[in-house]
């Protein structure tokens, strides 16, 4: 089990969505009172937002689950602790104003529960960076051997995708402009300029030192695969929240230009540096 977002987060987000839930309840607390007199959304069949939903021919039903959607999205990093018929009954007592629980004994269990969890995410933290490492240099030590796949001096690995025939960064603080996009191992995604829609300069004085050896191989129309160690991208402080510690990552760089860098010019830098 994976703890993307601080303990805090992730239990706000869901107490959150509950309360959201409960929210139609009404105000007045009279016995008896009709608590759907001031509902906003409708019972009728053939009132849904979106059409052709299988039983949810209503808004009523359509916005119901909807909040379910977005409370399990709040819950998705704790599921395996969840027993989701008892979930669902802490639901129903609760909106019932008859919950099993009281609010001292609610107190006490989340409390407990969140002594655990931060307990949980802590021991993940500490154990990261061993496990990121190893499994870079496994996964690095495969891709070796991959067609078309070569490696420097330095343990960079690269793939010629498209080659160039232009001019290539002729120092160390080139200004050079590119597209890109990068990703860790398993495939997830943490920067992309295409996705901009908008190729990013920089100098090569002010990236990691993968991302500066790989485009100085390039010539200008050029597109190169790189893979790039973690001591030779962000290492063990890694770039929070996406990369983390001793992470190996991959990038696709198609080199558009370069040019000596302007004195006094700040760059764009890719995110992350």
């Amino acid at each position: 089990m994976k703890f993307k977002q601080p303990v805090a987060l992730v239990l706000a987000g869901a107490l959150m969505c509950v309360s959201l839930s409960a929210c139609s309840k009404d105000e007045k607390g009279a016995e008896g009172a009709d608590k759907s007199a001031d509902a906003i959304t409708s019972t009728t069949s053939g009132s849904e937002t979106v059409k052709g939903l299988s039983g949810m021919n209503t808004e009523r039903k359509q916005v119901s689950y909807m909040i379910g959607m977005d409370i399990a999205k709040s819950l998705k990093e704790i599921e395996q602790e969840i027993d989701v018929d008892m979930l669902t009954k802490g639901m129903r007592d609760q909106l019932a104003d008859k919950p099993l629980v009281s609010e001292a004994q609610h107190t006490q269990i989340r409390e407990a529960f969140s002594v655990k969890l931060q307990a949980h995410a802590e021991k993940v933290a500490a154990e990261l960076p061993k496990k990121n490492l190893e499994a870079g240099k496994a996964f690095l030590a495969k891709n070796k051997g991959a067609p078309g796949v070569l490696t420097t001096a330095s343990g960079l690995q690269y793939q010629v995708l498209r080659q160039g025939s232009g001019a290539k960064p002729a120092t160390d603080d080139a200004l050079v402009k590119v597209h890109y996009k990068g990703t860790l191992i398993d495939g997830t995604p943490f920067d992309s300029s295409y996705d901009r829609n908008e190729p990013a300069q920089f100098s090569l004085a002010e990236v990691v030192p993968g991302w500066a050896e790989g485009v100085k191989l390039m010539s200008v129309g050029s597109k190169y695969k790189l893979w790039i160690p973690s001591e030779l991208g962000w290492g063990e402080m890694g770039s929070p929240p996406v990369i983390g510690p001793n992470a190996a990552v991959v990038f696709e760089v198609e080199l558009l230009e370069t040019k000596a860098r302007p004195a006094g010019e700040a760059p764009e830098m890719p995110a992350g540096q």
